[in-house]
């Protein structure tokens, strides 16, 4: 079975907190794009698919390899918005030939995903979206790369509110993730170094110049930079605690900062800093990249359909177009 378009696109866990602004942010950019919004509670999904329109529910069962799914349906896609363990969803994409997306395995959990798709890698194109907000940090930094003659390095800080951890799935991966390893991979001076303890912590100012303390965190985005760029070293923290809105009695936001440092084109040495913010959360910048990478898998945007293979989101995704569709969405961008 080849992907198609008209088809609908299976989003599993599609009724979720993030999962149904992905869906909406999809109908945003897709306004014909058919979607099935699936979920254990078919009844909170038929309320999402409602909302959403030109779209229908499903309930999924991951513990089955059809996924519960009868063989009279038909999808263009599947999207993953929780952890499988089983791996039947991407299974489930292989079987039938149709692209995948999934958000929720971080670095040190791709074996598995990476082993699927070797044992049959002319079957289905794999989307690996587990970059920070499906790549809301990787493809801006690679975007903001580009003034640069060559990088020395890369620091970036995510300030998410204690508040905006999300839905029940999104809580599951931040707590799993957080406890699985007691180190981290970075870049440091050309070499991968696992760190942990203090080595693990780093002070940066957020966008009202307060001083945060991230630390830093295992997923996808700086083994994707130092594949796209020459830096020597790249470092990607997380912040968690009281986001500057929150601070004045506001509701909470999500920050990304962006510290390059390099020499530019005309020769000159600098030290760069930009500033990603939204004021409605993670959840928004998530969604878009999770539409954003759907469209590019399908040939809705960017180019054709993507052939079967195991893809990071730059290297399907243009920066400047996430960029752009992040703006749209509400996101703020500052050059500090």
């Amino acid at each position: 079975m080849s992907s198609n378009p008209r088809k609908p696109v299976l989003i599993i866990g599609g009724s979720g907190v993030v999962g149904s602004l992905a869906a909406k942010a999809l109908r945003r950019l897709q306004p014909d794009l058919p979607l099935t919004i699936g979920g254990r509670d078919v009844s909170r999904a038929q309320a999402v698919a409602r909302e959403v329109g030109l779209a229908d529910a499903t309930t999924v069962d991951l513990s089955r390899p059809d996924l519960g799914q009868p063989s009279s349906r038909a999808y263009s896609a599947v999207v993953l918005f929780v952890k499988d363990d089983t791996l039947n969803s991407l299974r489930y994409a292989q079987a039938h030939g149709l692209p995948y997306l999934g958000i929720s395995t971080s670095l040190f959990e791709v074996a598995p995903e990476v082993a699927l798709y070797m044992h049959q890698p002319t079957r289905s194109p794999i989307l690996l979206g587990s970059a920070w907000l499906v790549g809301a940090a990787m493809l801006p930094a690679l975007q903001f790369a580009r003034e640069f003659r060559a990088l020395e390095s890369i620091a970036i800080g995510a300030v998410l509110d204690e508040q905006d951890v999300g839905g029940a799935a999104a809580y599951a991966d931040l707590d799993r993730q957080s406890k699985a390893t007691p180190n981290t991979l970075i870049l440091e001076n050309g070499q991968w170094r696992w760190v942990g303890g203090d080595a693990a912590l780093r002070t940066f100012r957020d966008g009202e110049g307060q001083d945060v303390q991230g630390q830093a965190y295992t997923m996808l985005d700086p083994a994707s930079l130092a594949a796209a760029t020459q830096a020597k070293s790249i470092r990607f923290d997380v912040a968690i605690g009281t986001s500057a809105p929150r601070r004045r009695g506001e509701p909470f936001s999500t920050e990304i900062i962006f510290e390059l440092e390099g020499t530019l084109h005309d020769g000159t040495r600098t030290r760069v800093r930009h500033e990603l913010m939204h004021p409605e959360g993670q959840a928004p910048m998530t969604a878009v990249g999770v539409a954003v990478g759907v469209e590019r898998l399908l040939g809705l945007a960017g180019g054709a359909p993507v052939a079967p293979g195991l893809y990071l989101p730059h290297v399907l995704i243009e920066p400047e177009y996430l960029l752009r569709r992040l703006q749209e969405s509400g996101t703020q961008l500052r050059r500090a």
